[in-house]
């Protein structure tokens, strides 16, 4: 198994990986692996931080429950396996939008908080995460405050189309 993750990932940060699929591929893994981490930030992975994690992964990916849960496996595996968050936060601070990042950071938020509170060690790593993602704290600002004012991840805005 470690070695499929290791594929999956050298894949993606070759230079012969120009194929749009993989790479979308590669990121969704790797965006998963980031909102995993932050739902262990507290040592705890609840129900609902569970239930917003696979919703939020099937309407950003347009995937239905079992092709959901398969990446969320694959990416416990990944997270499992890291030494630390630059392999995933590479990955999407190369390839994704300003716009993507953002979709990115209101579902992290939305994450957090949807076991109805913030500990300090997810507000340090979202901190963290956003900082290797090159967004600016301003952003991260604003993105926790959509969330917090009850605004739904937007539908229409999905972290797969690549600008």
């Amino acid at each position: 198994m470690l070695e499929g993750i290791k594929s999956f990932f050298q894949t993606s940060m070759s230079a012969d990986a120009d194929d749009d699929h993989v790479r979308k591929r590669d990121m969704r893994l790797a965006a998963c692996a980031l909102l995993l981490e932050l739902a262990y930030a507290d040592d705890e992975f609840t129900e609902d931080e569970f239930q917003h994690l696979q919703g939020a992964i099937r309407r950003q990916y347009g995937l239905d429950h079992a092709q959901a849960d398969r990446l969320i496996r694959l990416a416990e595996r990944a997270r499992a396996e890291a030494h630390d968050l630059w392999q995933f936060t590479r990955l999407i601070k190369e390839n994704y939008s300003l716009g993507q990042k953002m979709v990115l950071a209101e579902i992290m938020w939305g994450l957090v908080y949807s076991d109805g509170e913030l500990s300090d060690r997810e507000a340090y790593l979202m901190r963290k995460v956003c900082k290797l993602l090159d967004l600016e704290p301003g952003y991260l600002s604003e993105a926790e405050k959509r969330v917090k004012g009850g605004e739904e991840e937007p539908e229409d805005r999905a972290l797969d189309a690549i600008d």
